[in-house]
């Protein structure tokens, strides 16, 4: 899979995803990862995007002109007589937030061209013209759309093959598997007095997975019922002695 991000700040973008797993998954080929910066684009002789708004009001705004410039180089750049699914995707606080299932519907195009916003936004006929959809990561406000689309990036790479070491990796996560994921545990056996439970010390897997399974569900009842989209009913009949207490407690 192949993303292009137009930004004014590439080097941010290449450091964030240059790093870690997404990183290790460029360098092996799982994904591409493209930054391109904007002001390249930019006619005129100070390279400047931006411009004040129309109507008055505070800050700058990103002129379409060079945007549509970069948009139209990178569709150049993968000329190909194969069909391309693709899509561009405007990263901005008035958009559908993320979720993990649209995450994973993403997965199934071959480029995605996300555009990132900066000062006051960008000029609505640039969105109008090239833009499928909008998305935000969350109902709050950032300096630009550079965080959010690494963000974006980082949630769909890790679904794609051959990224982590196979699906199970992420199908069983809090969020993924539809409920919070079960508390995990390392050495040492014990820390400052709170120990590890003993179930996962037993080596008896039915009990593990029964005390997986169960805190799960607690975790998600407590934190974030939401997710359950109601199913919460009879759940406290399986719930571990010290979460029903909790339940009792309140």
């Amino acid at each position: 899979m192949r993303f292009d991000i137009m930004t004014l700040f590439p080097d941010m973008v290449d450091t964030v995803l240059g790093s870690s797993i997404i990183g290790r998954a460029q360098n092996n080929g799982c994904v591409e990862i493209h930054s391109h910066n904007i002001r390249d684009y930019s006619t005129d002789k100070h390279h400047r995007v931006d411009d004040t708004p129309y109507g008055g009001g505070m800050g700058m705004l990103m002129s379409p002109v060079p945007i549509y410039a970069c948009y139209e180089a990178i569709l150049k750049m993968q000329e190909s007589d194969k069909p391309i699914k693709r899509r561009v995707i405007y990263m901005s606080p008035r958009g559908k937030v993320l979720t993990q299932q649209h995450a994973y519907e993403l997965t199934q195009y071959d480029n995605l061209i996300l555009l990132c916003g900066h000062y006051e936004g960008v000029d609505e006929r640039i969105i109008e013209e090239i833009v499928d959809e909008e998305l935000s990561i969350g109902d709050y406000v950032l300096t630009g759309g550079e965080l959010p689309a690494c963000v974006l990036v980082d949630c769909i790479s890790r679904m794609l093959d051959g990224v982590l070491s196979n699906d199970d990796c992420w199908r069983g996560e809090s969020i993924a598997s539809g409920m919070l994921e079960y508390p995990q545990y390392t050495r040492p056996l014990d820390f400052r007095g709170r120990k590890v439970p003993e179930v996962l010390t037993s080596g008896h897997h039915a009990n593990i997975e029964r005390w997986r399974r169960e805190t799960a569900l607690a975790k998600t009842l407590e934190m974030r019922p939401d997710l359950l989209g109601g199913r919460g009913v009879g759940f406290d009949k399986i719930l571990p002695d010290k979460e029903k207490n909790k339940e009792n407690d309140k």
